[in-house]
């Protein structure tokens, strides 16, 4: 169980960088951009295929990164330039970047499994640290049996994760960011104050598609593969992220808000993998337990809410009536 959990939580801090990426075309953007189920191949495919070809793996994730800049960038010249729907611009370039992974990788799989990532490069600096050796011998104290292999992806993703979340903080709060939340709230006010909202649009979704590429290319590195159907679904796993955080955690400030977002994907993958050590479910399973995990986040707190509106009405009729037979 404990070595579920913690694979869970490995995957689970990377995908959060992915959900910052979605975050930013859907909260703040208001942009419902379907790139991402593309870019996240590309930055995988990219990744590996620089490694494959003798490139440094750090140098190959900032690739990769800016492989969705470009893909994101793409989206929104269509929109913005070619007027097309946003919805429609992010399918179209989902779709032209299947083809274009294919074309990177050379073939609809790509393995890592003889190449040195940087998840191996990190894992052989890590272990002189003797770290791993102190965590597991606590565990094993207070009964734990299943100990990890290492815990550098965990630890060094957390601290990795959290810059990212804190420069995204920072960006939001900067002319350009407000100007991007200014976008996402009132397209037509920023525009009257002579703001090239266009240019600002391209920019944000670019950034949004970086982000969701990184990840891309980190999963790629962590799993030891890249495949060009390895973004099916992400989109809604990006917005079950969102989504759960949203509901489970504040979201009053920007930073808390990236925060929940964070949480809310770490979640959400601890989630699925209990929920596929259930007996009768298999792997297969996966797409109709993140449909019920999506489902029970935007009902659950709906019905809580209403319910609570409902007693306070109660009350406050229970004490006029208290009022008028006083």
């Amino acid at each position: 169980m404990f070595i579920s959990i913690f694979g869970a939580m490995e995957s689970g801090i990377i995908y959060a960088i992915m959900a910052l990426g979605v975050y930013l075309t859907f909260r703040i953007l208001d942009f419902p951009d379907l790139t991402v189920e593309g870019s996240f191949v590309t930055g995988a495919a990219v990744a590996a295929s620089s490694i494959v070809n003798g490139i440094p793996p750090i140098t190959a994730t900032i690739l990769a990164a800016f492989a969705g800049f470009i893909a994101g960038c793409l989206t929104g010249v269509l929109h913005t330039k070619g007027k097309i729907n946003p919805l429609l611009a992010g399918i179209l370039m989902m779709t032209a970047l299947y083809s274009i992974n294919l074309r990177i990788m050379g073939q609809p799989t790509v393995s890592l499994l003889q190449e040195t990532t940087l998840f191996d490069q990190l894992g052989s600096i890590w272990s002189a640290t003797g770290i791993d050796t102190f965590l597991n011998n606590l565990l094993s104290a207070i009964g734990i049996e299943q100990l990890p292999t290492t815990w550098a992806i965990l630890l060094v993703m957390i601290v990795v994760t959290i810059i990212i979340k804190l420069l995204t903080d920072y960006f939001l709060k900067t002319e350009v960011g407000l100007a991007l939340r200014a976008i996402g709230d009132n397209k037509k006010m920023i525009r009257s104050l002579s703001a090239n909202t266009d240019l600002l649009i391209i920019f944000g979704v670019g950034i949004s598609n970086a982000l969701v590429a990184t990840a891309g290319g980190l999963i790629g590195q962590l799993g030891g593969f890249a495949d060009a159907n390895m973004g099916l679904g992400l989109i809604v796993i990006g917005l079950a992220s969102i989504i759960i955080g949203e509901a489970l955690f504040s979201t009053k400030t920007i930073a808390k808000a990236t925060l929940a977002v964070i949480l809310g994907a770490i979640i959400y993958r601890i989630i699925v993998t209990l929920a596929l050590r259930i007996d009768f479910m298999e792997t297969g399973d996966m797409k109709m337990i993140t449909a019920i995990i999506v489902i029970a986040a935007l009902v659950v707190p709906k019905i809580v809410q209403t319910r609570k509106e409902n007693k306070r009405r109660q009350v406050k009729r229970a004490q006029q009536r208290g009022n008028r037979d006083a």
